[in-house]
């Protein structure tokens, strides 16, 4: 097994090891690659970076708009809210596809002494933040990329996963998805580990009502098809 296969165990990466995996080099090079000179960096890891950085700030956004518009919805009148940005829904869902979700730290400001004296606004520290892997594929795929470290496998017969098929059908790739996720159960049956798993990623596939909450009909229909202990129970474990 090569050194960087080891790396496909991470379920959270920082930017820079994401960035550098997407380009086909080690993520041991994220401790000092940022100290080099931008020609000696690899190639295409800034455009990659930079790409990670606003998708993830598009997470952070959307979360934002969709709890104010929720609050909204609820009789809140917090005047601490910022006005809404985003108040044309399919923007909002649009917004939603071109994110990637994860935990952004802002860069600190630092002293004349080298203390931390705040954050600097809009701004993203590469090393803290961090994001999700499996959302990481999903933002790929959808910017037509099938191969490299995170497809390992090939994707002539993944058609129907590609958000941008005209034959894309939502309820088919959570199911494919969740039942690719869900590999061991565990004290769970596999039929409640699909359905934890779906109503954790409702929004990426769609299975959301207009309030934001999973659709559980739709969670039972996808859970349905990818569980594979019919029987039900937990699945047992060889003795």
């Amino acid at each position: 097994m090569d050194e960087m296969d080891y790396w496909r165990l991470c379920e959270d990466l920082n930017i820079v090891q994401a960035a550098l995996l997407i380009v086909g080099e080690d993520a041991e090079k994220a401790e000092y690659v940022e100290r080099w000179d931008l020609d000696k960096r690899p190639k295409g890891y800034e455009a990659a970076k930079t790409a990670l950085c606003s998708g993830l700030k598009n997470f952070v956004r959307f979360k934002d708009e969709y709890e104010k518009i929720d609050l909204s919805r609820r009789g809140f009148d917090d005047s601490n809210l910022k006005p809404i940005v985003v108040d044309d829904y399919d923007e909002l869902v649009a917004l939603r596809n071109r994110a990637i979700s994860g935990e952004l730290w802002p860069e600190s400001d630092i002293n004349m002494n080298g203390d931390c004296v705040g954050v600097i606004d809009n701004t993203v520290d590469v090393y803290k933040s961090t994001i999700r892997v499996d959302s990481l594929k999903l933002f790929l795929a959808k910017k037509g990329f099938s191969k490299g470290f995170f497809f390992p496998e090939p994707q002539q017969t993944t058609d129907f996963l590609d958000p941008l098929n005209p034959r894309y059908a939502p309820k088919l790739a959570a199911a494919v998805h969740a039942w690719q996720a869900v590999t061991d159960p565990g004290k769970k049956s596999p039929k409640q580990a699909l359905d934890k798993w779906l109503r954790e990623h409702a929004v990426e596939f769609n299975l959301t009502n207009d309030e934001g909450k999973p659709i559980e009909t739709a969670i039972e229909e996808c859970s349905k098809v990818a569980n594979w202990n019919t029987k039900g129970g937990a699945t047992k474990t060889a003795s």
